[in-house]
């Protein structure tokens, strides 16, 4: 129920959009009546313990006194009769089997709550125990910088067994380079630069940095050499200080007004109600498609890295926040290792390298001119994007 009002809340302008309140409503009452069915039944039998046992125990009770009272009348009048019970000892008894009943009480609610716990326990452990695919060796090696080159060979990779979405992918990228990757949807672009932090492991093949296969290498060492910069802008419910800074230590308040400068979103952020202390919502929310962008390349430039990582950086922006955030970018990416991920061509132009791709396979490379030239896929993409 929870979830589900998140998201209706989430995404109330696609449900007002497509009129979809009685749908969202609907649903919601569903999801009600099943929550007060299973806690109508977990009462009713949490409810039905305490009569339950006061019933056998006075039952019981009941039983005793009948049976015990008859034993003690005749050894009473009936000495050498068999049974007989002397009446002390029967009253001793009695005590005793009543002071069992409300141990007995508490043994069944905790019967209960240890049920009701276990359910919960349950879906934490599904998501703390959870395998993680990607493992580090016993004693990887240390890589505190990059010097030369990252190699992908002959890499191949599929999300399973059934679909391969990278066929047999060579590719060298030497420091300094910028190298973009562009095709159409699914062709693996994403999917290659998501390769290199070692998000997923690749199913055969190779991928090194410096010679040193990342396998290798200790994840922390890998991971601190990169940074990321995604299509979809990841941000916290926190200030624009604390986005900014997220995961860095030892940060002077000088060295973020930098970072958001080179990011062009200093000027926006000091306009803010509390400038770099404004709290900017769930997943950025109260910023723009451009702000939160421009938050999230102030985060990478701060972060200095020697291997930079664009998926798709700006292709969810509009014309004037396109080119504030591609101007960014540009300084961003100077003097760094750069992989960049791309639809609109006519951010990578400047690109070292520009590799085309198509169902995992890598069909054109070069430069943007040495690609016009061949009249080739690349050709046909940047006239199909010609105004």
């Amino acid at each position: 129920i929870t979830s589900h009002i998140d998201e209706s809340i989430f995404g109330l302008r696609i449900i007002k959009a497509f009129t979809g309140e009685g749908f969202a409503m609907n649903k919601l009452k569903q999801l009600d009546a099943q929550y007060l069915n299973n806690v109508l039944s977990i009462n009713r039998r949490r409810d039905l313990s305490s009569p339950l046992t006061e019933f056998l125990g006075i039952s019981v009770v009941g039983v005793l006194l009948w049976y015990g009272g008859n034993m003690v009348i005749n050894g009473l009048m009936y000495p050498q009769l068999e049974p007989n019970i002397e009446p002390q000892y029967f009253f001793a008894f009695i005590g005793l089997f009543y002071n069992i009943i409300a141990p007995a009480k508490s043994f069944s609610s905790a019967f209960y709550r240890i049920r009701q716990g276990e359910g919960a326990l349950e879906r934490i452990t599904d998501f703390l125990d959870a395998p993680s695919n990607i493992k580090e060796i016993d004693s990887p090696k240390a890589l505190p910088t990059f010097n030369t080159s990252i190699v992908y060979d002959k890499v191949k990779f599929g999300y399973n067994a059934d679909m391969t979405v990278i066929k047999d992918f060579s590719l060298e990228m030497k420091k300094g380079q910028t190298v973009a990757l562009v095709g159409s949807s699914g062709a693996g672009k994403s999917t290659l630069a998501d390769l290199l932090p070692r998000f997923y492991d690749v199913n055969s093949g190779s991928i090194a940095i410096d010679g040193h296969n990342i396998k290798d290498v200790a994840l922390q060492d890998l991971r601190s050499l990169m940074s990321v910069v995604s299509q979809e802008a990841i941000l916290f419910n926190d200030t624009v200080y604390n986005n900014i800074v997220f995961g860095r230590e030892g940060v002077t308040k000088e060295d973020v007004i930098r970072a958001a400068k080179m990011a062009n979103a200093h000027e926006y952020i000091v306009n803010l109600e509390n400038g770099y202390d404004t709290t900017i919502g769930d997943r950025g929310m109260k910023l723009s498609g451009g702000q939160r962008q421009r938050l999230t390349i102030a985060r990478a430039v701060l972060a200095d890295p020697e291997i930079l990582i664009l998926d798709e950086a700006t292709s969810a922006l509009d014309s004037e926040s396109e080119r504030l955030v591609q101007e960014a970018l540009i300084n961003l990416m100077k003097d760094r290792t750069s992989l960049v991920v791309a639809h609109r061509l006519s951010t990578i132009q400047h690109a070292d390298k520009i590799v085309v791709m198509d169902q995992g396979l890598i069909k054109e490379i070069g430069t943007h001119q040495e690609l016009i030239a061949q009249e080739g896929i690349y050709s046909k993409l940047v006239k199909l994007q010609s105004v």
